[in-house]
């Protein structure tokens, strides 16, 4: 007989294949349709409000997986606080800006750009960043991030700019922005000053060479310096030594060079030296104030001491320019030496580097090292690779030079300590980012904010051309910004400099009245550090100061998260955060850095083409992102493999409550069947958990527990187990209901606690279930723990039953393969429990239920002499008794018994002749 029809089969038209290439594109026209964010925000205007503040990415490109990855991040937390109950508005903003679109411009125009004014070449510039701006728009929205799409910020627009001066004009009052020659980090290529956040370490090869320099009252006796920037030796005005080190000098032939102690054999064996005598010993401090001539340059260099000679490389003594460096130049301050740096902003040598005028710093090392060994100064040369500066932008080395440059005292007005004080009240996650911080503060040199650039916020200062006179008032910025609030900053370059003054304007220091604007921009940095005033202070949507979070990768913890935090202490005396998440870089499968030469690089678009944006977020997710994230097309496979278990599990539960309605046909707590008790125990041990880790900002466990929870508690014991019932029970009997109360609850529960990982998913899926309060599942309320369902010695209780139940899947794993048995219904199972805790616990229970645990036809409770010995209990696999029912495929002895029913069980006799 065919039973087919009495069946209680699954039927949903929830597919099993997610076709999400496909599907996302349809619901991102479902949320533009129902205006998503709009509709959230209106739901949730009067509710408690949570700020994530976002940084803004550059506006240059379509965006890598980095970009997908932080974003995706904040999306996740977004959607949570939504669901928690909070009016969590996300603000995407853009950074549009500096050197990399104005490099970009320049390029592409070529030499065309040199005929260009700056301001053509800031139009050409603001067009390339708004049309990029637009392009990574539709490249988040396709992710799935949900925001204010329609309202960013933009740091080019003009109410933005008027705030970033604001907060300079500050600053200016406050006396923290002054102007000096400093060496500074130059980059010849890109021709500007770069800040600290702007360089870039990369292995380098240099010239390492050790040069002598005659001391001026001892002929032939020679204090040895070590550099690898040959090309500064034209700059060496003084040679450092510490004042503590012992230092010797050796008799070298007919020579007596002079040099630390801890360092002599080292030098002596790159010279190939064997023969010497060491002739004195002596402290550094014994040498200070004497004089040595310079090598090449008519000009003596003086022996001063300094504490940051080390003794780890090199001689101990230490060439020194304070054109060049910046221990260097805090040395010259000391001894008042003059500052010089003959290079000029293309790195090429100047009159003042005499005979070397006109060649390029790296062209003129060479020369300059063999002039050495032509004169007879070069002791030995070497290669070093070492880690070296480089510009950000253009991947170049970079150098030191003294320019006269615009920067913000960091120390002025205790900004630096205030700055250390509120780093101790924001809290870090990882906790490891309040010390790199902490030390990047600390250790950090002035701010030099100046960039000799076109593309970027004018430094509002003026020259004057009777006297000279440099500088930067407060009362010309108020001019400046009421302009730029209206036109922007282009009218720096398109207006007159009397636009700018009030009337009856006079020079301070010399009472004359003609004068030129500054050509100088500010540093980028300045900028994005700004927009905890520009954005989070000027919107009343984002009514919180300082904001919840701040999230971004490591890098920024000397980049924008420094940034805002001098800007936001200089102008209000408070961090503009109050929590900093950080995450890692990401990498290739090999743990090596993505770049287009290794063939590595994988495009987020890559993925969302074969896989779709879910796979990428759940991806996201799975990473413990507080270190390096690893990705590649084998790792994105297993999240499919997750995911695919996910959806197997929810069309399961669709499938099985097609026919329930929780409204009328739940089933009360205290009524349902122990084990369905159970399953709505660890249903609501899961919201508990996930919610912790939510609220821990660690996706990855949220990932794993879900992952465990379908895989293990639903799909390997529970859903398992009540499959007989499902299907066989009568369709409203309280046992079949029983267990659907328990599938609805964790379909439920399931899909919400999805939301924030699987954006697009939970969508398809809420639009199954039958009740919906939201056109969105992102407005569902989040779950809540029932601590009623919370039942520690039911927990135990069963933890026992399915740790024998581990015993017997083992045991009847053995005899299939043996052969014995084709199907666990096919066996009896005979148990001997090596705890009479167990024992009495199974004697609870009806032997056909345990044998629905354990998914045989039969079981019995008796003494195994031969059979399976595990763990918690003896188990013997036999035949099972009777025939077999051909609808529930249970062996029963009184199949055959019944007329009506010849070839099927009592119980769903039973089950038959009730339908």
């Amino acid at each position: 007989m065919d039973y087919k029809d009495t069946l209680n089969l699954p039927k949903t038209s929830f597919k099993m294949k997610a076709n999400l290439k496909t599907k996302e594109p349809e619901t991102l026209k479902k949320w533009e349709k129902m205006n998503l964010e709009h509709y959230i925000r209106k739901e949730r205007e009067n509710a408690p409000t949570y700020i994530l503040h976002d940084g803004p990415p550059y506006a240059n490109g379509h965006i890598h997986i980095g970009h997908a990855l932080n974003k995706v991040l904040k999306d996740i937390i977004i959607k949570y606080k939504t669901m928690k109950g909070y009016n969590a508005p996300y603000v995407p903003g853009w950074d549009t800006h500096g050197l990399p679109i104005e490099h970009k411009v320049t390029t592409d125009l070529g030499e065309k750009a040199k005929t260009m004014s700056k301001l053509e070449i800031r139009k050409l510039c603001e067009d390339y960043a708004l049309n990029f701006v637009n392009i990574q728009k539709e490249e988040f929205k396709r992710l799935g991030i949900r925001g204010d799409w329609e309202n960013p910020y933009v740091t080019l627009k003009p109410e933005y700019e008027a705030k970033v001066l604001e907060i300079l004009k500050k600053m200016v009052e406050d006396g923290n922005v002054f102007r000096n020659k400093k060496p500074i980090y130059w980059c010849p290529s890109c021709e500007t000053a770069l800040a600290e956040a702007e360089i870039e370490y990369h292995d380098h090869t240099s010239h390492s060479i050790y040069v002598k320099f005659e001391l001026e009252d001892e002929p032939n006796t020679y204090v040895v310096i070590w550099t690898t920037t040959p090309w500064t030796l034209p700059a060496n005005v003084a040679i450092a030594l510490h004042p503590d080190f012992d230092y010797v000098k050796v008799q070298v032939g007919n020579e007596k060079w002079i040099l630390a102690k801890g360092l002599m054999e080292n030098l002596l064996n790159i010279a190939g030296v064997k023969d010497y005598e060491i002739l004195e010993e002596f402290k550094g401090k014994d040498l200070e104030y004497k004089k040595a001539k310079h090598p090449f340059m008519n000009r003596e260099s003086l022996i001063v001491l300094a504490d940051y000679v080390t003794l780890e490389d090199g001689t101990g003594c230490v060439h020194t320019a304070p054109g060049h460096g910046a221990e260097d130049y805090q040395t010259g301050l000391k001894y008042k030496l003059p500052v010089l740096s003959p290079v000029n902003h293309e790195g090429i040598f100047t009159d003042e580097a005499g005979k070397y005028k006109g060649l390029h710093i790296w062209k003129a090392n060479k020369i300059i090292i063999n002039d050495l060994r032509e004169s007879g100064h070069l002791i030995a040369q070497t290669d070093i690779r070492h880690s070296y500066p480089h510009c950000w932008r253009c991947k170049n080395p970079v150098i030191f030079r003294a320019t006269e440059q615009w920067f913000i005292s960091v120390d002025k007005n205790n900004l630096r300590e205030k700055a250390l004080d509120e780093i101790k009240k924001v809290k870090w996650i990882p906790d490891w980012g309040e010390n790199r911080i902490t030390a990047m503060v600390q250790d950090r040199p002035d701010w030099c904010i100046s960039r000799q650039r076109a593309w970027g916020i004018p430094i509002p200062a003026l020259y004057c051309e009777d006297c000279g006179e440099t500088y930067i008032d407060p009362i010309v910025m108020d001019k400046v910004i009421e302009i730029v609030e209206k036109e922007g900053t282009n009218a720096w370059y398109e207006r007159d400099v009397k636009d700018f003054l009030p009337e009856g304007y006079k020079c301070k220091k010399c009472g004359g009245t003609h004068f030129k604007k500054e050509e100088d921009i500010l540093d980028v940095w300045i900028d994005s550090g700004s927009s905890w005033d520009a954005v989070v202070n000027v919107r009343k949507d984002l009514n919180k100061y300082p904001v919840d979070l701040y999230l971004e990768g490591t890098d920024q913890h000397r980049g924008w998260f420094q940034s805002s935090l001098f800007l936001s202490v200089a102008k209000n005396g408070i961090a503009p955060y109050e929590t900093v998440l950080t995450h890692g870089f990401i990498k290739d499968k090999d743990g090596r850095k993505m770049s287009k030469s290794l063939g590595n690089v994988i495009s987020p678009f890559d993925v969302i083409e074969k896989y779709g944006a879910d796979i990428l977020r759940l991806w996201v997710a799975s990473s413990d992102y507080r270190g390096d994230i690893r990705v590649s097309f084998d790792i994105l496979k297993q999240q499919t493999e997750v995911y695919r278990k996910y959806r197997n599990t929810i069309r399961f539960l669709l499938g099985n409550t097609s026919d329930f309605d929780p409204q009328s046909d739940s089933v009360p707590y205290e009524k349902m069947e122990e084990l369905d008790k159970w399953a709505m125990m660890k249903i609501h041990q899961l919201i508990e958990k996930v919610t912790e880790a939510y609220e821990n900002y660690e996706f990855f466990r949220v990932h794993h527990l879900i992952n465990k929870f379908c895989t293990v508690e639903m799909s390997s014991i529970y859903l398992d187990i009540i499959k007989d019932r499902i299907y066989t029970e009568l369709p409203k009997s309280k046992l079949r209901r029983s267990a659907q109360t328990v599938m609805y609850e964790a379909l439920v529960v399931l899909t919400k606690l999805m939301v924030p990982l699987l954006a697009f998913t939970t969508e398809e899926i809420y639009s199954y279930l039958p009740t919906k309060k939201y056109e969105t599942v992102q407005l569902e309320k989040w779950p809540e723990v029932n601590m009623n369902y919370i039942d520690k010695k039911l927990e135990e209780k069963w933890n026992k039953i399915f740790q024998l139940r581990e015993d017997v899947t083992k045991a009847l794993e053995e005899k299939r393969r043996e052969k014995f048995i084709g199907h666990p219904l096919d066996a009896k199972i005979i148990v001997e429990p090596k705890s009479s805790e167990l024992k009495e616990i199974l004697n609870e229970y009806d032997p056909y239920f345990i044998a629905d645990l354990f998914i045989t036809s039969q079981f019995e409770l008796g003494t195994v002499d031969e059979g399976f010995e595990g763990e918690y209990s003896k188990v013997k696999v036999v035949k099972a008794e009777g025939k077999k029912c051909e609808r529930c495929w249970k062996i029963h002895p009184e199949v055959g018994k019944n007329e009506k029913y010849p070839d099927a069980c009592p119980r769903c006799v039973n089950v038959l002749e009730q339908l």
